[in-house]
């Protein structure tokens, strides 16, 4: 792996700027680190360095550390939801744990899986959550895959929409920042010690099914984690889960995860079902709404950059809007659906629809321009992960009996 500058995560175990060691990122953002390279085009299976058959199914996005890709799955067939371990370098799979057996849901969403939630690592320990047998459950792993702590964190058994789970597991310093939310009196926002699985607080929800995951400001006076759904946008301290600020400001159910600018002092949120909106708020004073449309990236999330505001719709189009008026600079259709969300690499924007077509479009205000469009597979649904001038992307061939998933190193 190149070797970059040593960062923490938000104080806690030292990791380095190039690895990807949970969902969005090292800044949360979905930006690839300085420096960091990607490549533009690929045909078929031209420019891959490795592909491998991935057992089960998921939606869970590559976790990569050190020389190695945390991923988690689910087989139906024997009731598993387990933790894989591959090598970044050949593909490899080094490690399988089932960390939960049996309890799976009955019902879930036809475009959910048992193992949507990304794998999160501070460099010294691997962290899981799944669903099963009614509750959230988090576990502790070491590198190699050997369970540390596992943890019911809190009870979910949405009655009115069976949809499963998705929110992948934050850590903010020696808290792992677990989300729940659904239509019973456990809905929450929970912090777990990372090193004992011990609950240290709960940030008590609305009672609604919502899937967004929480994001940390990164404001060193002010340590907050910020959240859409549920009719509303709300600002926890991290240190103790007290609400600090929210306003009404969303619609019931988001999944996305919001984004916000230090300069502009402002945070970004979308979905929804059953409203659609986009939405930027001050995150200081009153906390007013700045500006607002009616655009809807629902599953997917947005990016921001330099200022500007980038999505791609629910509708298939994608959009690059002022973050500071919501000034529309352009809007291009792209066509298809999206669950995946866009991620930043050296100036370019990749973003990939659920038929598996991928496009690369400049991250510019000045104009639409798309700079590749490539094909992997027939379906893609989690979001990929920039490390070592490759992109690692979890994918799929095939349809139901046929269907077969895959994780592949695209690039040198």
């Amino acid at each position: 792996m190149t070797l970059g500058l040593l960062v923490s995560v938000l104080g806690s175990s030292l990791i380095w700027a190039a690895d990807w060691p949970q969902w969005r990122g090292v800044g949360q953002n979905n930006h690839a680190a300085l420096g960091a390279t990607a490549p533009l085009e690929w045909k078929g299976k031209e420019g891959f360095a490795w592909v491998t058959p991935v057992p089960g199914r998921g939606h869970s996005s590559p976790t990569v550390v050190g020389n190695r890709i945390y991923l988690t799955t689910a087989d139906t067939s024997d009731e598993t939801q387990s933790l894989l371990i591959y090598d970044c370098n050949t593909g490899e799979e080094l490690g399988r744990t089932i960390v939960l057996r049996g309890g799976l849901p009955e019902k879930i969403h036809l475009k959910n899986t048992h193992a949507t939630p990304t794998a999160s690592c501070d460099g010294e320990r691997v962290y899981v959550v799944f669903h099963n047998d009614g509750a959230i459950w988090a576990t502790a792993l070491d590198l190699d895959g050997q369970k540390l702590w596992q943890q019911r964190v809190t009870a979910f058994q949405p009655k009115k929409y069976e949809f499963g789970y998705a929110p992948s597991p934050v850590l903010c310093g020696n808290l792992l920042i677990v989300a729940a939310e659904y239509d019973g009196p456990e809905s929450g926002i929970y912090a777990i010690d990372t090193a004992t699985g011990e609950r240290r607080w709960k940030a008590t929800r609305p009672q609604g099914l919502s899937f967004s995951t929480p994001i940390p400001l990164g404001d060193r006076q002010k340590p907050q984690l910020l959240v859409s759904g549920n009719k509303k946008i709300a600002a926890y301290d991290f240190q103790d889960g007290v609400e600090v600020w929210s306003i009404e400001g969303s619609t019931q159910a988001t999944c996305g995860t919001m984004v916000w600018d230090r300069k502009l002092r402002l945070a970004f949120a979308s979905g929804g079902y059953p409203d659609k909106f986009t939405v930027a708020i001050q995150m200081d004073g009153d906390h007013q709404v700045v500006w607002e449309n009616q655009v809807c990236c629902y599953e997917q999330s947005l990016l921001l950059d330099e200022g500007y505001l980038y999505a791609v719709a629910d509708s298939g189009v994608a959009y690059c809007w002022r973050a500071s008026d919501g000034e529309e600079m352009w809007k291009h259709r792209l066509g298809g659906k999206y669950s995946s969300s866009p991620l930043l690499v050296d100036g370019r924007i990749y973003v990939s629809n659920e038929a598996g077509t991928t496009f690369v479009i400049e991250a510019t205000p000045d104009r639409f321009n798309l700079l590749a469009e490539n094909q992997l597979g027939t379906e893609v649904f989690a979001t990929p992960t920039p490390a070592d001038g490759r992109l690692y992307y979890r994918f799929a061939e095939g349809t139901d009996e046929n269907r077969q998933e895959f994780l592949v190193a695209i690039g040198p």
